[in-house]
């Protein structure tokens, strides 16, 4: 059986993690929690990073600093994981839900401007799958209105827009390091901070509400609690397993975009007959290889797939609901938008196995059987 994912060890995590243990410093910000912050603000130059026990905790933590109140109202496309919303919702958000693009997952950047009300606060764009959302477009409806942008990069760590490294436009930004993803620490996340202004209570929300960074930095003589916050700060066994991987983040998106590539190569065929759609990038994305997937066209024939490649020795598998027909959203809200992209999304993506350690021939095997689905299918 071909799986859908499997997390993919360098060698160096189970050592770094013994190191970390016998250190005597395990409850995070320690030496390999600072390790993997720097090297994400000296790579990507990300103004402040913050090392997270997931990307929901990071998302929580950007939707604390933008000091969310009840009523205020967030805009977040309907095609993206629950966390997307509920960071927000937590809060006493109203959440308002945008279609995707025609031609990708992303959040319609033409249509953000027509959901803002006096309430809107903040603009939360996705970008799924790695690919980057037009984040100029985003930015400028966000100045016009005096709004905030907290970039879900879960999916996207080393993709970029336009040169600039995805995380590091927005107002604030979080990542994931969940085993599904490229670079992985099991769990684990990161909340970016590219405005001063956030910076340094982000800090002390990150430490349950105490500047207690600052008293390990000499700046105070004690620590209290002056703010909101919880425990957001993963233990240092979980940063040391995670700088073990960025430590070949290189070797790691070369495989993956090789990977990447032969999908693309091997099923072009089919989109060019109308089988199906591949990915589309546009030209100010570059494409990390976080995913390959495919739209079909129709429910049905998606189902018919996934159980095809099953019985053929391949896992396969969908991805969101659309997060506006959820049970939560109907029983809480009256006004159930109409986002046909989003669901068509929702009805008819399939995720193609992807991971490191994928063989070629493994590849060319997935590639075959979804060949030979569409052929029977005339």
């Amino acid at each position: 059986m071909i799986p859908f994912n499997k997390p993919f060890l360098t060698g160096k995590e189970a050592h770094y993690m013994y190191q970390a243990v016998y250190t005597g410093k395990l409850s995070g910000n320690g030496v390999f929690t600072k390790k993997c912050q720097l090297f994400f603000e000296e790579h990507y130059a990300f103004k402040k990073a913050l090392m997270a026990t997931s990307c929901t905790d990071a998302l929580e933590m950007a939707a604390i600093l933008c000091d969310i109140k009840p009523g205020d109202e967030v805009i977040v496309p309907s095609y993206t994981f629950v966390s997307s919303a509920l960071a927000f919702v937590r809060q006493g958000a109203r959440i308002v839900f945008a279609d995707s693009c025609s031609d990708n997952p992303n959040i319609d950047a033409d249509k953000i401007e027509a959901l803002i009300t006096e309430r809107t606060k903040v603009i939360v764009p996705v970008h799924y799958a790695g690919v980057a959302c037009d984040m100029d477009k985003v930015m400028e409806v966000a100045e016009k209105y005096n709004l905030l942008v907290v970039e879900d990069a879960a999916q996207a760590i080393d993709s970029f827009y336009k040169g600039r490294p995805l995380g590091s436009i927005g107002h604030l930004a979080a990542f994931s390091f969940h085993e599904t993803k490229n670079i992985i620490s099991g769990e684990g996340g990161l909340l970016v901070i590219n405005d001063e202004r956030f910076i340094r209570r982000a800090e002390i929300i990150w430490e349950k509400g105490t500047n207690r960074s600052e008293f390990f930095r000499g700046e105070v003589n004690k620590y209290g609690w002056v703010d909101t916050g919880s425990s957001f700060l993963p233990s240092e066994t979980v940063s040391a397993f995670l700088y073990a991987q960025l430590e070949n983040l290189d070797m790691i998106q070369d495989r993956r975009k090789a990977i990447w590539e032969q999908y693309y190569e091997g099923l072009k065929h089919l989109e060019d007959k109308g089988f199906v759609h591949l990915p589309n990038l546009p030209e100010y994305a570059t494409n990390n290889a976080h995913m390959f997937y495919l739209v079909c066209r129709s429910l049905e024939e998606r189902t018919t797939l996934i159980k095809y490649l099953k019985d053929n020795g391949v896992l396969s598998v969908f991805h969101y609901l659309s997060l506006h027909l959820s049970g939560y959203y109907k029983a809480n809200y009256t006004e159930i938008p109409h986002l046909p992209f989003c669901d068509r999304f929702a009805d008819c993506l399939l995720r193609l196995p992807m991971f490191y350690e994928l063989k070629d021939e493994e590849i060319k095997i997935v590639v075959d059987l979804i060949d030979e689905f569409y052929k029977s299918r005339g």
